[in-house]
Order: structure tokens, then C-alpha cells, then sequence
């Protein structure tokens, strides 16, 4: 695995070079940055369930790990955002525009190679970035009025987060020749997976402290984002004293200081937490059971181990 990781790192760094000076130090300013490469991770274990060396599978790594940097650069556009991976983001370094144009090309470059990939490949990758779309656009508007909010965040969750993990996996058994009944298995797992690192992502961002994490707690609430905990909080889930205060707070703007203090110590203190944490077990559960009908290979405890992982880490 870290030979292959060091020959996606390879390709990465080649893919994103241009003769333009502006648009190659631009591209490469967030895989330079460093990242977990949490993709390419899962495209090159899920290809251990047929031929781990098939000539597809680093490009397939890169592809993946391509689309997701493009997706970032436009994120950090709309949310206005100064800093990425700790660095300055690439719209505050340069311009709304250079960076915009930059995830542009990144998207380009993933296409480029996933042509060399076959129909198949370039179809499973087209359907998923209309997922990526469809979840960024819903999450921006919201939920209609006489839909579930929770029913939407889930959805918006699916295909903004959980659609590229799912084709990682896709990805990965598909081109190194794994069964069928292999590749849908590991496709759903992953989507699975995707969907529960960001639940898991939710409860850490109000669960853990600073040191623990490296982010600041409270984010979501501070910037008015209802995630799935504040989703239970909204439903009437629990019925303390401070439930209606919560409520309340939930409509304001958090952005004051001690109202987002005092909702963060009452969020953390509602049962919507532990609500929060069965659903993140139950969704880790759902993809372990999966897993554990492909054959019994090490791929196989790795994936499961990332199962308990997502489950750990929220403590």
C-alpha cells in the first residue's frame, strides 16, 4: 500500500503541473498542503480484492483524489473561507476567480486521465460528480418546507460526501478485475463509510476540544450550520429544562461569543449527542456487515477496521 500511495503522490504532482506559472503554483498549492489522501487510500485497498498492480488503479487513485481537491478549491469560494489545511486558501492567496478556475482545471486533469480508464469508469465518475452538485446545491438552499430536515441533511451528506468515497471503492475493485457481486459490495460499504465519517465529523466538531481535533469547537453552530445533532435537538429528541433554550438558540446568530458558548455547553449536555452517536454506530455497523460477506483477505480486516475507527474517534 505506501509504495502504490507514493506512486499516487507521483502522478498527483505530474497531473497538476502547467506551463502556466500562476495555474501550476495555484494547483499545486492544496496537494502540497499535505491531506490524509483518505481516497486514493480506499481505491488502492479495494483493489486488493482482484489484481492490486492492474494498470488502472493509480490513475484511478489520482482521479478521485483530483476531483475531490477541485471540489475544495470551489468550497472555499462559496463559504468565503482564509484558510485550507493550514494555509491561506487558495481565493485569499490569489482571487475568487484564479480559484475557481484552478478547480476548474483540476477537474479537467481528472478527466483527462480518467479517459485512458474506459466508458465505464468515465460514467461511474460523471454520475458522481452530478451527486457532488445536486448535495452542494441542496445543502445551499435548504430543505423545502414540508420536507424532513433530517431526511435532507442525510441525503445532502450522501451525495456531497459519501458518493466520491463509494466510487473509491467502485473504483478500486472495478478496475483491478474483482466480481461483480465484489464491486456492488464494496460500493455500498464505502458509501457507508462516507456517510458515517461525516456524522462522525458532526460530533466531533461539538464533542472535542481544540487539542483534541485541531479545530476549533462549534464551527457548524457558529456559522449556522444544523448538522445531525442539532437535527435530534430540532426534532424533540430529550426533554431537559434547557430544551427550549436550546431550541431557541439553535434560530439565533451564533456568531456572539457567549451565545455560542452557552449553546455549545447545552449541546453537548443533550441526549441528542448520545441519539447522534447510535445512528453514527448503526451506519458503521450497516457497512461492517457488508464487508464481512467479501472474501476474508487482509482488505478486508483493513476496511472493517476503519468501521471501528469512524466509531473510536468520536469516543
Amino acid at each position: 500500500m505506501q509504495d502504490r500511495l507514493t506512486a499516487v503522490e507521483s502522478l498527483l504532482l505530474d497531473s497538476v503541473h502547467s506551463d502556466d506559472p500562476l495555474l501550476s503554483q495555484a494547483s499545486k498549492h492544496l496537494v502540497e498542503a499535505g491531506g490524509k489522501r483518505f481516497r486514493p487510500m480506499l481505491v488502492l485497498l479495494a483493489s486488493h480484492f482482484g489484481e492490486p498492480a492492474a494498470a488502472g488503479v493509480v490513475p484511478a487513485a489520482v482521479v478521485v483524489e483530483l476531483t475531490h481537491l477541485a471540489t475544495l478549491y470551489h468550497d472555499d469560494v462559496m463559504d468565503e473561507a482564509t484558510v485550507r489545511r493550514g494555509e491561506p486558501s487558495a481565493n485569499s492567496r490569489w482571487t475568487n476567480t484564479v480559484a475557481i478556475l484552478t478547480g476548474d482545471y483540476l477537474f479537467a486533469r481528472a478527466s483527462d486521465l480518467l479517459a485512458d480508464l474506459g466508458p465505464e469508469a468515465v460514467r461511474i465518475q460523471a454520475r458522481a460528480f452530478a451527486r457532488l452538485v445536486r448535495g452542494q446545491i441542496q445543502e445551499t438552499v435548504g430543505p423545502a418546507a414540508e420536507a424532513d430536515p433530517l431526511k435532507h441533511y442525510l441525503q445532502v451528506v450522501a451525495d456531497k460526501t459519501a458518493s466520491l468515497i463509494a466510487v473509491s471503492g467502485q473504483f478500486g475493485a472495478l478496475l483491478a478485475g474483482a466480481a461483480p457481486h465484489v464491486v456492488d459490495t464494496v460500493t455500498s460499504a464505502c458509501e457507508k463509510i462516507g456517510v458515517a465519517f461525516q456524522l462522525s465529523d458532526d460530533i466531533l466538531d461539538i464533542a472535542s476540544e481544540a487539542e483534541q481535533s485541531g479545530k476549533t469547537p462549534g464551527t457548524d453552530l457558529r456559522e449556522g450550520i444544523r448538522t445531525l445533532p442539532m437535527h435530534h435537538v430540532l426534532a424533540g429528541i430529550g426533554s431537559g429544562a434547557g430544551d427550549a433554550r436550546l431550541r431557541a438558540l439553535l434560530d439565533e446568530d451564533l456568531t456572539d461569543d457567549a451565545l455560542h458558548a452557552e449553546a455549545l455547553e447545552l449541546l453537548r449536555a443533550h441526549p441528542a449527542m448520545d441519539r447522534a452517536r447510535a445512528d453514527l454506530r448503526r451506519w458503521a455497523e450497516d457497512a461492517r456487515a457488508e464487508l464481512l460477506t467479501l472474501p476474508d483477505i487482509p482488505a478486508r480486516a483493513a476496511f472493517t477496521g476503519l468501521c471501528d475507527y469512524v466509531v473510536s474517534r468520536t469516543g
